[in-house]
């Protein structure tokens, strides 16, 4: 919880922090700032209607003005408890009660001032900062009376309780909406959780079936075809080929399959079209709408590649992007993120930077002491088959910055052959 008043009582809340988001706080501070500068110039303009030319009317007119600015200032200041809110609050006051003892029809302009030190001070201090507006308001309307009326000294007051009291209300109004929209911000997210996880089984269980079905089968024809083969491979070598050359079809057919799974499990954003930079920016869509508010991911494309970039290099790298961008969410806690890619002549880069709290980086291959998780080997693995570098720099309170760089051409200067070892339809 912000620093503020406390949940049960005051709670903090849109009100006493602030929070913009909130329509009903936001039309209550315009409705609130409105009325300050509205009395503020009806009571300037009622005092030099009735004291023209007297000699304190230029320190009239001169605090009128300084309060105005004071006022101004509040919002750059901030709504928290602040040792600059509570000087400002102090001199808006004094300036306000040097202007009551000089005029006293400014003694209206205390109600905007009223929410003001709701908004700002923890309770006990608001509620004798209120007290101390309203005596100044009855002795104000006092001043202004021809003899004592009860009701100039029961009014101010009765209205100060009354504004304190909506106050309260509204304030302890927002908290309780606040907890329920966390309530129900953490529903979704626990429910999201075990969709995922209800997914990720059903997934499972449906490749388990699909290899069943189809790989394994067909392994299991090809050992059995195989044994018998060496079986009779002296005594009747036609059955002998026979029965490898049906297990040569069977070879064919798995491998056709597993090239179906290979391409069912590629990325599914390549798999949509749209290549690399359709895919990176799909995913810092997805990633900045599933971190609700708590971090922002861009992306940008720097030149343009002279030919296609190889399938197994686009999986590569948006496999990366999303490892980073998963220790980025998990580890950094970051509010901003970076996804560059730049294209090249000899090579293409991948930058994925973040302002986090940042770490040390490890000088070997494994995970920096812990702090990134298995992702960074996993990453290196990944570009070292496509003959490609990782390089991490960070520092601690500095953020990170993940280069991954990928050549464009192996030692022999031939295109869109990395120099590392590979798979021909590797989904890296």
């Amino acid at each position: 919880m912000e620093q503020g008043y406390e949940v049960k009582g005051w709670g903090p809340s849109p009100l006493s922090t602030g929070q913009a988001g909130d329509p009903g706080t936001r039309a209550l501070a315009l409705l609130m700032h409105a009325a300050f500068f509205l009395l503020l110039g009806a009571s300037l303009t009622r005092f030099l209607l009735r004291h023209p030319g007297e000699t304190r009317t230029p320190w009239i007119i001169g605090l009128s003005v300084a309060l105005a600015v004071l006022y101004v200032l509040g919002p750059v200041l901030g709504s928290r408890p602040t040792p600059r809110s509570l000087l400002w609050l102090g001199a808006l006051v004094a300036v306000w009660m040097v202007l009551v003892v000089l005029a006293p029809s400014f003694a209206w302009c205390a109600v905007p001032l009223f929410y003001t030190g709701l908004r700002i001070l923890p309770p006990r201090a608001a509620l004798a900062l209120v007290a101390l507006l309203t005596l100044f308001v009855v002795a104000a309307q006092l001043r202004l009376a021809d003899g004592f009326d009860p009701n100039l000294v029961l009014a101010p007051p009765a209205v100060a309780a009354v504004a304190t009291a909506v106050f309260v209300h509204m304030q302890r109004q927002a908290a309780t909406q606040a907890e329920l929209i966390d309530d129900l911000l953490r529903t979704r997210r626990e429910l999201a959780a075990t969709e995922r996880r209800e997914g990720t089984l059903a997934e499972r269980q449906r490749l388990s079936m699909e290899i069943h079905d189809t790989l394994a089968q067909g392994l299991s024809s090809q050992q059995m075809l195989l044994q018998a083969a060496d079986r009779t491979w002296d005594a009747d070598p036609a059955t002998a080929r026979r029965h490898v050359r049906t297990a040569t079809g069977i070879a064919e057919r798995n491998l056709a399959e597993a090239r179906r799974f290979v391409h069912d499990l590629a990325p599914a954003d390549l798999a949509e079209g749209g290549g690399l930079e359709a895919a990176l920016h799909a995913l810092a869509t997805r990633e900045t709408a599933q971190a609700e508010g708590r971090l922002t991911v861009r992306c940008h494309v720097e030149g343009t590649p002279h030919t296609a970039l190889p399938d197994r290099v686009q999986s590569a790298l948006l496999r990366i992007a999303q490892g980073a961008l998963a220790n980025v969410t998990e580890h950094a806690g970051a509010t901003e993120a970076a996804l560059t890619l730049t294209h090249l002549d000899d090579r293409t880069v991948l930058d994925i930077a973040d302002n986090g709290h940042g770490f040390t980086p490890a000088t070997g291959t494994g995970p920096p002491d812990g702090v990134r998780g298995h992702g960074l080997p996993a990453m290196r693995a990944r570009l070292r088959q496509l003959g490609g570098t990782l390089t991490i720099e960070s520092a601690p309170g500095e953020g990170t910055v993940v280069t991954a760089a990928v050549p464009l051409t192996d030692p022999a200067g031939h295109p869109g052959t990395p120099s590392g070892p590979h798979t021909p339809q590797d989904p890296a």
